[in-house]
């Protein structure tokens, strides 16, 4: 992986924290298949204009984690003026100017969108935005950064810069955040959820937490409260399909941080527990396992005004809410999918089966659940028209024949085909 490991140097600046810069070369498959005719020659144009240019943040703690990663984000010495400057010299075209406030410019080269941003440091905050201010100081860049894994950088050469330790604490399964937990906090809240998000993504042991940070979570996680829930739930839902989710969500109630993100603050966790423990191996959905902390609908609704989720999201709730309960395997025939597939069947909403798959996960039914991901919705055999020519006229008694003709389908598991169901019709009543 590495093809050679440079001394290290130390590196500082009056009133931060000192750590040592460690430089080392990266060749892999991965991180040479990112170099397409594209990123190819937006090397070339920062190149051949001086201006540095270094792959950031995610992408790189990817890259050392043996990940080929979906999204490369960079970050560069250059001006938002430079760059546009540089781009336009070079007949490239930009896109998306909204960050250009944050020093992002979008450059678009041989089909590919490259997003570049300019090395910046927060000069004020309010925990949820901050006023920027460009530099061309790689380390003041870095110690902005939220977590010591997302502080990193890797040249277009391979060459690693690590100025706070991240690649120790990636290779130890580590999360951190850079210097104080307080500070990098209380700059934009929403890193708490952060924390816990990169939580389940690295670490091995669920209860690996540095004492200081819990410390400084509890003692900031008010400010969550201004937070907007739409980012909000952008964390939460994927800190709820990664590792340790059970663990974390019950951290989260000891550490009273729910009342200000949308959940419930007396969830049901040991129902969640018991929830996760059922689904975690089956991919849940992450409105799964936070369905087990709400008691009633209201705490749904509750939840979807503070976090705005979507319309689907919600639905998935108050369906798991409603039917955990009541909608379960058959005391006689335990092994029967049958409760399951009725409900399906008369629900004839496009989207009922995946419910019911939800549902399954929920209540930990596996072997009911792969027979059910078997299986394709019947489609009914017979319709109005049939009944017409039959000589049923009333469109009050249409709709009762099919709902009776539809029982008795039901009940032959969906095997009785439209000529069988229609010797039925004249036993019915009229």
């Amino acid at each position: 992986m590495w093809s050679r490991l440079l001394s290290p140097r130390v590196v500082g600046r009056a009133g931060v924290w000192w750590r040592s810069l460690y430089t080392m070369q990266l060749k892999t498959s991965d991180f040479r298949s990112l170099f397409t005719e594209g990123l190819n020659g937006l090397v070339e144009i920062f190149e051949k204009n001086n201006h540095e240019l270094r792959i950031a943040g995610g992408a790189v703690r990817d890259l050392l984690s043996g990940k080929r990663p979906e999204d490369v984000d960079f970050a560069t010495t250059a001006t938002p003026e430079e760059m546009k400057r540089m781009f336009q010299v070079a007949g490239v075209r930009m896109i998306n100017n909204k960050g250009e406030a944050h020093g992002t410019i979008t450059a678009r080269l041989h089909n590919e969108n490259f997003e570049v941003t300019t090395l910046r440091l927060d000069v004020q905050t309010d925990g949820r935005h901050a006023e920027v201010e460009f530099t061309k100081d790689w380390l003041r860049d870095a110690e902005r950064r939220d977590l010591t894994i997302n502080s990193l950088f890797l040249g277009l050469d391979g060459t690693l810069y690590d100025y706070f330790k991240g690649y120790e604490d990636l290779q130890n399964r580590k999360v951190r955040f850079v210097g104080s937990a307080e500070q990098r906090i209380q700059e934009d809240y929403l890193r708490i959820l952060r924390y816990f998000r990169f939580y389940g993504r690295v670490a091995v042991e669920p209860d690996d937490h540095e004492p200081e940070t819990l410390t400084a979570i509890r003692e900031n996680g008010r400010g969550l409260a201004a937070i907007s829930g739409e980012r909000i739930w952008v964390e939460l839902k994927k800190m709820v399909v990664g590792d340790h989710a059970a663990h974390l969500l019950e951290l989260m109630y000891k550490l009273e941080l729910a009342q200000y993100i949308g959940l419930p603050p007396d969830g049901d966790v040991e129902e969640m527990k018991q929830v996760w423990q059922n689904a975690k191996d089956h991919s849940p959905k992450p409105m799964t396992v936070l369905a087990a902390l709400f008691h009633c609908p209201e705490e749904v609704e509750k939840m979807d005004l503070r976090l705005k989720v979507s319309r689907e999201e919600k639905n998935l709730a108050l369906f798991l809410v409603k039917h955990r309960r009541e909608l379960c395997k058959s005391k006689d025939e335990p092994q029967s999918l049958k409760p399951f597939t009725d409900f399906i069947i008369d629900s004839r909403e496009l989207d009922s089966q995946i419910k019911v798959c939800e549902l399954l996960k929920y209540q930990g039914e596996e072997k009911l659940l792969a027979e059910l991901r078997r299986w394709s919705i019947p489609r009914f055999p017979v319709n109005g028209h049939d009944l017409r020519r039959m000589g049923v006229t009333s469109g009050k008694e249409i709709g009762a024949t099919l709902q009776n003709l539809r029982d008795i389908w039901k009940k032959s598991r969906y095997l009785m085909d439209k000529e069988e169901l229609l010797t039925h019709v004249q036993t019915f009543d009229k």
